[in-house]
Parts: structure tokens; sequence; C-alpha cells
């Protein structure tokens, strides 16, 4: 059913023939272990699969309209073949509905040393979708490995395996949560080397939150309400008193159920309406048009690259806008999601930033602009 060993040896040749070649594995520190076990020995022309549970501390509490953290759970992945390492990451927000305990179960339930070929990577995923249903953030890291590990087999990025631009990357937000004046005039200071700064709201205080940055800067804002906003009407009227104030956009601002009033909003709105949590895969991309103006596209609600890359083109069918987000990951996640910047009109990616302690040395902002590493793979190395 697969290549045998020496299929992959004569397709490495060829690579290595036509100056692609084979990056040798250059990783430092150990392999990561699975939750509870002991570490998987290497095997050659197989797919080894590791993983570990590991916290993401917050630099600040992220308080949004329904909940407030200090911290986010998180699983590091790695996926190993003769030799060759592609790092992964599953992070799990609350409303994910995914735990570290469910992550680990969904990746040790699975076989991939089934595999021999990992340049079959339709097949790959397909098998890793159809092992359990949701487990979105889970298929996710194993996507970014594979992502990570092809692209070093072939020594180059993404980015120039898809034929894009990397100049082409928009800017990128840095994200202000839900907090008091003192603390977001703080991290108004922090967020002094991006050119637009991300607003979360949906409470009673959210034009004072607004007015206090705008004491501040005059830097364009965008708003993610989160669903906060239940009303209608006064959303359209929150929104219209945005547009005055140098705002790009507004991000879910209704419930994700809400879709005939988010509907009635996008038609009479100044701004353009973005959907969050409403989009999670490909089939919702469809079900947004009409809905909201444009999409952000999410690797841990998507399942990953491979899944993302058609959101993208879907949704340029349909001329929708675009945007690509994180959640609070390492930079491992958040530079596998910069592989698809230079596609969209707005990026959100900030969360290794809001984080204490990252794992891995990645995406860089350069006068505000995402940079996306020149190095293959998804472009990181640990730290």
């Amino acid at each position: 059913m697969y290549h045998q060993q020496e299929d992959i040896m004569d397709r490495r040749n060829f690579l290595k023939a036509t100056g692609i070649g084979i990056l040798a594995a250059g990783t430092s520190g150990t392999l990561l272990t699975a939750c509870s076990t002991e570490k998987k020995k290497r095997s050659s022309g197989k797919l080894n699969l590791s993983f570990e549970p590991y916290d993401l501390k917050l630099r600040h509490a992220f308080n949004l309209a329904k909940n407030s953290r200090t911290h986010t759970p998180d699983v590091l992945v790695q996926l190993e073949y003769d030799g060759i390492i592609g790092y992964g990451e599953s992070s799990m927000p609350p409303y994910l509905g995914e735990t570290q305990e469910s992550v680990c179960k969904f990746l040790s339930s699975l076989d991939l040393s089934q595999f021999s070929d990992p340049f079959r990577l339709e097949e790959i995923l397909d098998y890793v979708d159809s092992a359990a249903p949701d487990n979105r953030a889970a298929k996710a890291s194993i996507d970014i490995a594979l992502h990570d590990l092809l692209g070093k087999i072939m020594e180059q990025p993404w980015y120039k395996i898809w034929g894009l631009t990397p100049e082409k990357a928009p800017d990128t937000s840095f994200t202000i949560g839900i907090d008091t004046a003192e603390i977001v005039r703080q991290k108004i200071e922090e967020a002094s080397p991006y050119n637009v700064i991300k607003i979360k709201m949906g409470l009673d205080n959210d034009k004072e939150l607004v007015n206090i940055i705008r004491s501040v800067t005059d830097r364009p804002i965008c708003v993610d309400a989160n669903q906060g906003w239940d009303n209608k009407e006064k959303a359209l009227e929150m929104i219209q008193w945005l547009s005055e104030r140098n705002c790009l956009f507004v991000e879910q601002p209704m419930p994700k159920e809400k879709i005939d009033e988010t509907a009635w909003i996008k038609e009479r709105s100044p701004l353009p309406i973005i959907a969050d949590e409403f989009l999670q895969r490909l089939p919702d991309v469809q079900r947004a048009y009409g809905v909201y103006d444009g999409i952000n596209i999410k690797l841990m609600k998507s399942t990953g690259m491979h899944e993302a890359y058609k959101m993208v083109t879907l949704a340029r069918a349909l001329n929708m806008k675009l945007m690509v987000g994180c959640m609070t990951e390492t930079s491992c996640a958040v530079t596998a999601a910069a592989q698809l910047s230079p596609l969209m009109d707005w990026a959100d990616l900030d969360g290794n930033l809001l984080i204490s302690n990252d794992r891995f040395d990645g995406i860089k902002i350069v006068n505000g602009q995402v940079k996306i590493p020149d190095r293959p793979g998804i472009g990181v190395i640990p730290v």
C-alpha cells in the first residue's frame, strides 16, 4: 500500500540531484515524551510520534468578554522520520473544548508508524482526521509537525513551496485584553513596535477602553468582541462609533448562533465584519459567506496548515476578506501560521509574544510587519 524504503531513497536521491536535498537533523535538546510514557525509539523509514504536555505562562492575565486566564494548556509534538524531526503544537484555550488529557489520549491512539512515506500527506492527514471526531487542536499538532518534516526534507520553507512572496505579509496586530486603565496603558507601551492594536471588547466599558487607548495613541485598531454583544442594534451603534475612531474591522460581534442578526449587521456596517468563533473548518467558509465579510483562520481550529490553505482558496473565490490568527501559542504554531500570511489582508500573530516561556525561535516582527524565517519547514528551531 505504501512505498517501500528503496522508493523513499530513490526520491531522496532525486531531490538531492535537483538541488533540493535533505536537511540533516540539527535538533538540540531531547525528544519530547508522550504523556506519562517513555520515549519511543527512532525507527528508520517510518514516522515516529512523540509528545509532552506543556503549560504556557501568560505575561498578563488574558481577559475576554466570556472568561479570564493566566495560562494556556499546550501539548508539544515531534514527528521523526529517518533522523529528521518536524515540530508541532496543540494549544487549548477553554472554548475549544480540548484538554491536555484529551489531546494526549487522541495522539496515543494514532499509529503513524504504518506510514513509510511522509510525502503521502493527504493520506496521512485523512487517517488522523478519521481517527475521532472533533479534536481539532490535536489534529493540528500532527499537521504542523508533518509540514515541518516535509519542508525540512525538501530544504524549503512552506511559503516558498506554496510560491508566496514573504514581503507581502501584512502587519500583525498586538492584542490588548479587557483590563484596568493602568494595565491597558502598560500594554500599549509594550505594543509600541506594532502598527495595529487589537482590542478585546464585549463588556459594558467598551467605549472607556477605546478612549483610554486613543488618549495614548492614534494607531489603527481592530476590535474583537468575542461574541460579547447580544443586541444587534446596540452592536451596530458601537460599530458606527468605532468607525469614527480609526478602526479597521470588527471580529465576531454577536454570538455565533445569531446568524440572522450578524447578517443584518453586515448589511449596515461601515466596517468589515469578520468571523472567528463562527468559523472552524472548510465547510464553515461557505456558511460564513453572506453573513460575514471575511474570516479569521486559526490552525488550532482548521486542524492545521493543509486545511487552512484550502480555506484560503475557497474564501478568495468567494471574494471574502482574509485574516490569519492564532491562540496563545509558542513560536512553533505561530510561525506555521505565518507561512500563510502573504495571502492575508490582516494578521494577528502575536500569541507567542503573550507568553513568558516560549520553547522555539521563529517568527519575528520587523517594523510591525510579519517576518517569516527563511528556514526549511515551518521555520522554527528549539531553544
